[in-house]
């Protein structure tokens, strides 16, 4: 049995990525007895708009240093929206600036983002069309689809929310994504992206809307997972958590 401790860089107003990732990882640890320890850093963000997040992103190297501190085996970079507002591929050198940082800074750590581990996700599903169901304004909504489009990946329809206050995206039922998801155009599609967002509640939706559409499901935050586990060379397997986290 092993023990490894997981960074967590954390949007201010995020409440859901601290839920939902160690429960996922609460899984995994149950079927195969790996355990997990989570230590968070947070930068302000309250509002899902372009200037706030990319200040975020500024203060994402202060947080990656008090990560250092802890000696953390990973850290997950969970705001997927803030990185893909910034310009298509932009993940791979916000990645590699916070992993320099964090070994300038004493910890020799890898740093991930839930950008690239939903892109590298769907990829690893051979997943080249997909329709996307987001919390976000629908210019924003259209930058990720852009975003995922850019790195191969086709999104053939996306349903917006449009809920820009984060900490109310954290308030969204998760119950109601079943029924949201099968108003997408899911026709020729290789996966349903429940939830572009980690900040939006997903995990106890993602075993009904496996069942309603028939289709591979990935969320955000059970992508970020996924590359925590594969980071730290771990079995990627958790129950109820989509088609990226099931056993083999």
């Amino acid at each position: 049995m092993s023990s490894h401790r997981i960074g967590l860089l954390v949007p201010s107003s995020n409440t859901t990525m601290e839920t939902e990732i160690p429960e996922i990882l609460r899984r995994q640890s149950a079927l195969t007895g790996d355990q997990f320890t989570f230590h968070a850093s947070r930068m302000r963000m309250k509002t899902v708009e372009k200037s706030e997040l990319a200040a975020m992103n500024a203060d994402a190297g202060r947080a990656a240093i008090e990560l250092a501190d802890a000696q953390v085996e990973v850290m997950a970079y969970a705001c997927l929206v803030a990185i893909m507002s910034q310009g298509n591929g932009v993940h791979r050198g916000i990645e590699e600036d916070l992993t320099r940082t964090a070994a300038d800074n004493g910890c020799a750590v890898d740093v991930l983002s839930s950008a690239g581990a939903l892109v590298e996700g769907l990829h690893h599903l051979g997943a080249r069309k997909v329709s996307i169901v987001t919390p976000y304004m629908k210019p924003l909504t259209a930058l990720v689809a852009g975003y995922i489009e850019s790195e191969g990946i086709e999104v053939q329809d996306s349903i917006s929310l449009e809920v820009d206050d984060n900490l109310a995206v954290g308030r969204l039922d998760p119950s109601r994504l079943p029924d949201i998801a099968a108003d997408l155009d899911t026709r020729g599609v290789d996966a349903v992206v429940l939830s572009a967002c980690v900040q939006m509640p997903s995990l106890p939706a993602i075993p009904a809307a496996e069942k309603r559409l028939g289709l591979p499901i990935v969320t955000a935050a059970a992508a970020t997972s996924w590359k925590v586990l594969r980071t730290l060379g771990l079995e990627t397997v958790a129950d109820g958590a989509g088609a990226l986290l099931k056993k083999n």
